[in-house]
């Protein structure tokens, strides 16, 4: 039954690794050279990136890149706020490897 259960768990975190797909002009450039960018957590490390991608999508990475996009402080009707600050990974895949990002899970 333990056994069970941390499979549920280790699932689960996969699930919260990855928040979002990354789908911008940029991001579909990438994808003709085997790349793939998420949104994840800001405690993301790239081997739990690795880890969630390869088991969630079947395939195997080949690197992990990521970036920390600082909130921008921007105003709406005139009252200030800061955007959030976001994590992105670009996950490079092995050759013969893809991801259809728009199907979803």
């Amino acid at each position: 039954m333990s056994k069970n259960k941390s499979s549920i768990d280790s699932s689960e975190n996969h699930y919260n690794t990855l928040l979002a797909p990354v789908i911008t002009e940029k991001s579909t450039i990438a994808s003709e050279h085997n790349q793939v960018v998420f949104k994840v957590p800001l405690e993301a490390t790239k081997p739990q990136i690795s880890e969630a991608v390869e088991a969630l999508f079947k395939v195997k990475v080949k690197a992990v890149n990521t970036l920390r996009v600082k909130g921008k402080k921007k105003q709406f009707r005139g009252r200030p706020f800061t955007r959030s600050t976001v994590k992105k990974a670009i996950v490079t895949l092995e050759e013969g490897h893809s991801i259809d990002v728009t199907t979803g899970l």
